[in-house]
């Protein structure tokens, strides 16, 4: 089992950055990769970006490549997602989601590390809230 919890999510004005934390916890021995998520209300649940445990491989959602970073700090088993030049549109709760490493690699594939059916394990979320 992993417990994630995800923080630093807040309101911030367009334009402004957030950084997001995901601390993992439990069996963190057997992560593969931790991919963000975000859905804003009324709205299905879209990939954000995600990161290959082992060998720091990144992902992105067209919508925030070039303003988002996702990092992961492997000793501390917590990854981030520094989000700059914030829009409006990127107002959403933010989650975290743990693929292990006893499941099947997704290898390079954008599309298989963009799919929540790709992970096992998830937070709550964190609010994100940008204001125009």
């Amino acid at each position: 089992q992993v417990q994630l919890v995800e923080s630093g999510g807040g309101l911030v004005q367009a334009g402004g950055s957030l950084r997001l934390s995901c601390a993992a916890s439990g069996r963190t021995f057997s992560v593969y990769g931790m991919g963000w998520f975000r859905q804003a209300p009324g709205k299905e649940r879209e990939f954000v970006a995600a990161i290959s445990w082992s060998g720091g491989s990144t992902y992105y959602a067209d919508s925030v490549k070039g303003r988002f970073i996702i990092s992961r700090d492997n000793a501390k088993n917590t990854g981030y997602l520094q989000m700059n030049s914030l829009k409006p549109e990127d107002t959403a709760i933010y989650y975290c989601a743990i693929r292990q490493t006893s499941s099947v690699s997704l290898g390079s594939s954008w599309y298989l590390w963009s799919k929540g059916r790709s992970y096992e394990y998830w937070g709550r979320g964190t609010q994100v809230t940008v204001s125009s």
